[in-house]
């Protein structure tokens, strides 16, 4: 710190320089000053011609010196004639520190009149100089560029040199410059030294800046400030800038340096503390930690791969201190080795009369798949048993087939009964259950892991469902499997393929275990709405077992037996004597839902209990049966109505088709309209690529057709056509509506209706072929939900009507075809077929009575 004079006009006592040293210098350049001064007078007033010599990302301040390198031929043609004359130059920073070869209009406009004190040259071709600043200039005009810059320049003078502000702001600089050099080591005390003796502050004021760690810009702003008022006010406020960061981190280091005592103090005493406790006999809580684990680690029945991994970690863990970070990392991984169920099994003996009747309590129908259930119990029973009759040191690789479970897949629409039928083969077994929901998945990681490197890593889902079911042989559900995505992540699919792969899923490999886990005792049983979304290799690894929707009578049973309990149990209503009838749960049925399974039926059911309930605890008198009229007033007026097909068809160009979703089959009425125009069709109602063409091969067979069936062949050359399957904003696609749109174009065409009661299903070709199509048993049970009597289907889906219930096949009259001629014979009424006879018989031949397969037939 400069110590405050008492006298003022006392002059300032002056350090003593040592010759040779850095102080020294600046004393020295001080002592130019005056002479330095004398020449600016003079010079001030007139223009200088001079050379100028770009410098790249360099600022050199009056009454300074600073070594520069030059290596560009211009530069080296301007030193070398600078040398043989007065070894005067102008140097002025370019803007563009990268540019090579800079003109007048890149170079700043405000630079400094030195003189070369010393050249050197180089091996390399480049010259080392040492310049000295003695004013500053301003460039007013460029006089050549060839063979190196000229330039008339002014000399610019700084201004208020002696005024009391300057020399306060000169203190303060002198007294920020001197905090500063005590804070970094790479400036010398000497500086501080020749700072206290140089009294003139426009040379204190460069010789400090020339000192700083400043950037080229900083130094050209301060440079180009014209006040040397605003100059030193500028340098304040960048030292004290460059003193706060110091500061800060020195406090910085210093706690850390503090930190590092406590932690290396904290170490010390544990140590004592240790050897204490070992003195006494006792043992230490991070010993007891690590004694507790090697327990554990014994007692899991691992197999060796994972002790041998266990121990390892343990070794490791057991020479870390508590505070080490990787500590944690390690225990946790330990505690999931330990607690994942290596060798224990839940399954006990296996009763098959006891599963049937577990599944005939939990599910009506459902006869395939529960006779498939039970043909899997009974073969794990015979494998067991002969297992059990292979001595245990007999055993070798061949008998672990004995071990692995099928992989079952249950596709149907929601609410038919899937996930259920998982919990029912997992009581039946006496296994734990399971469940990890795949919609959605995107990361394959969700099925893998994390490996251990990352921060919060953890095993896959799958292994953390396997902990919780605490057995190595859960039944283990993977719901809504068809739902699984993929993105720059991964394909969680694809990590699937081992965990479903019977011959492979034994030597499960998680990434954070990085052990064998073996699965093959797991039972795993996928649910999905649909199988067109699952990859094909994870398809053809499970068995697909189908289940379709329910026919009326089939929900009216599962409400009267599993519904309605529910409900009533669910709602307070057990203990009321409260009967439903059977045409109130057709009511319900019929017209307040419309789906393949009794999810929204139970919905239902569950509102008209809480009504009822609500008027019991209002002290209203509750009903003791539930009726048509009651289920009218609990639950307003009906959603669905069959009156709709017969207002939907009673006009020509409409007939209903049928389709499958992943909610199960539905109808969907497809409308043609004809209007003037000029022979072209639009299809519209978001259909897809497949049944956009199915709608061209329609009406190609139209046209071909035209004469046969009384329609007139120029029809298309004078009209547009257009295609509409209502339901726009649904996605539709597939070949099975050719049968459909043909239809409506040929009753559009003809003017004829079709019959209202029937539907049709099929693909066809161009020369009439109706093609067998999929879904037949969903699209059976849609149009029965839908109140359609006859059921039009290719004849080669004929064996598919073995699937459907019986009660369905009773109520309903399935036609089978081969042609479109057979077809609209089926689907369209009398009067069409009049209208449209010819000399030697129908052009549209009536289907034979032998393929109509009607009510009570012997199939």
């Amino acid at each position: 710190m400069v110590k405050k004079k008492k006298d003022q006009d006392a002059p300032k006592p002056k350090k003593q320089v040592e010759p040779g040293s850095v102080a020294a210098g600046a004393a020295e350049s001080g002592n130019s000053k005056r002479s330095s001064r004398k020449r600016t007078e003079k010079q001030m007033e007139q223009t200088i011609t001079l050379p100028i010599l770009p410098l790249r990302g360099t600022v050199v301040f009056p009454q300074t010196v600073v070594p520069l390198a030059a290596a560009q031929p211009r530069s080296l043609r301007l030193i070398d004639e600078v040398m043989s004359t007065n070894r005067t130059v102008g140097v002025v920073m370019q803007h563009d520190a990268d540019q090579e070869g800079a003109g007048p209009g890149e170079i700043h406009e405000i630079g400094t009149l030195s003189t070369i004190l010393q050249m050197m040259r180089v091996p390399d071709g480049s010259v080392r100089l040492a310049v000295q600043g003695s004013d500053r200039i301003r460039i007013v005009e460029w006089v050549s560029e060839e063979p190196y810059l000229m330039a008339k320049v002014v000399v610019v003078p700084d201004g208020d040199s002696g005024s009391v502000e300057v020399e306060a702001l000169s203190r303060n600089t002198l007294e920020l410059f001197q905090r500063l050099v005590e804070l970094v080591p790479h400036l010398p005390e000497e500086l501080v030294t020749a700072a206290l003796n140089i009294d003139d502050p426009q040379h204190l004021l460069y010789m400090v800046a020339s000192n700083l760690r400043m950037e080229p810009k900083d130094r050209q702003e301060l440079l180009e400030t014209a006040s040397l008022k605003e100059k030193l006010a500028f340098l304040n406020a960048f030292i004290s800038k460059e003193l706060d960061v110091l500061e800060l981190g020195k406090r910085i280091q210093s706690e850390v340096q503090e930190e590092l005592s406590k932690s290396q103090r904290d170490y010390y005493l544990r140590e004592q503390l240790k050897a204490i406790r070992r003195e006494l006999g006792e043992e230490s809580e991070a010993e007891a930690e690590i004694s507790e684990l090697r327990e554990k680690v014994e007692s899991s029945a691992m197999p060796e791969e994972a002790l041998r991994e266990a121990n390892r970690e343990l070794d490791r863990l057991s020479k870390l201190p508590p505070a080490a970070a990787e500590y944690g990392v390690i225990k946790t991984y330990l505690d999931w080795l330990t607690s994942l169920p290596w060798n224990v099994s839940t399954e006990g003996e296996i009763d098959i009369n006891r599963a049937r009747e577990i599944l005939n309590e939990d599910h009506y129908d459902l006869e395939k798949v529960k006779a498939r259930i039970l043909e899997y119990l009974a073969v794990r029973k015979l494998k067991l048993d002969q297992l059990a009759a292979i001595p245990e040191e007999e055993r070798d690789e061949s008998h672990k087939i004995l071990h692995r479970e099928p992989i079952l897949c249950f596709v149907g629409p929601p609410g038919v009964g899937k996930t259920s039928l998982a919990q029912s083969i997992a009581r039946a077994l006496g296994r734990e259950l399971t469940r990890m929901s795949l919609g959605g998945v995107r990361d394959e990681a969700e099925i893998r892991g994390h490996r251990r490197t990352y921060v919060g890593a953890m095993p896959g889902r799958i292994i953390q469902a396997i902990r919780r079911a605490g057995s190595n042989d859960p039944v283990f559900v993977l719901d809504e499997v068809d739902k699984l995505g993929s993105d720059w992540r991964g394909d969680p699919s694809s990590a699937l393929l081992e965990v479903l792969d019977p011959e492979q899923n034994d030597t499960f490999r998680d990434h954070y275990l990085d052990v064998s886990f073996d699965l093959s005792k797991v039972m795993f049983i996928a649910t999905a709405n649909m199988l067109d979304t699952i990859p094909a290799p994870l398809r053809d690894r499970m068995e697909i077992i189908d289940l379709a929707g329910y026919t009326d009578d089939d929900k009216l049973n599962i409400a009267r037996r599993f519904l309605i309990p529910k409900q009533m149990r669910a709602n307070g209503l057990k203990d009321q004597k409260l009967t439903w009838k059977d045409d109130a749960v057709l009511q319900i049925i019929q017209h307040y839902t419309r789906e393949a399974g009794v999810r929204n039926l139970e919905r239902e059911i569950g509102t008209v209990c809480r009504k009822i309930a609500t008027k019991i605890a209002s002290g209203e008198k509750a009903p003791k049966q539930v009726t048509v009229a009651g289920v009218r007033e609990y639950l307003g007026r009906p959603r669905f109505f069959y009156e709709e097909l017969a207002a939907r068809t009673s006009q020509p160009g409409v007939a209903i088709g049928v389709g499958v979703t992943g909610v199960g089959g539905d109808i969907m009425f497809i409308e043609a309209t004809r209007m003037t125009g000029k022979g072209s069709m639009q299809v519209t109602g978001q259909l897809g690529d497949v049944m956009k063409e199915s709608a061209h091969a329609a009406m190609s067979y139209v046209r071909s057709r035209a004469g046969d069936l009384a329609i007139d062949p120029e029809f298309f050359q004078a009209s547009d056509i257009h295609i509409h399957v209502p339901a726009g904003a649904i996605p539709k696609d597939g070949p099975s509506a050719g049968v459909a749109m043909t239809t409506s174009l040929i009753s559009l065409l003809s003017k004829v209706p079709v019959r209202d009661d029937v539907a049709m299903t099929g693909e066809i070709t161009l020369r009439g072929q109706v093609l067998p199509v999929g879904g037949i048993k969903e699209k059976a049970l849609a149009a029965q939900r839908a109140g359609i009597s006859r059921f039009v289907l290719p004849l080669r889906n004929e064996v598919d009507l073995d699937d459907l219930p019986k009660e369905l096949k009773d109520h309903m009259t399935f036609i089978p075809v081969r042609t479109m001629d057979e077809a609209l014979a089926a689907v369209m009424p009398e009067e069409f077929q009049q209208r449209h006879r010819r000399e030697d018989g129908l052009v549209v031949a009536s289907a034979p009575q032998s393929q109509e397969i009607a009510a009570g037939a012997a199939r």
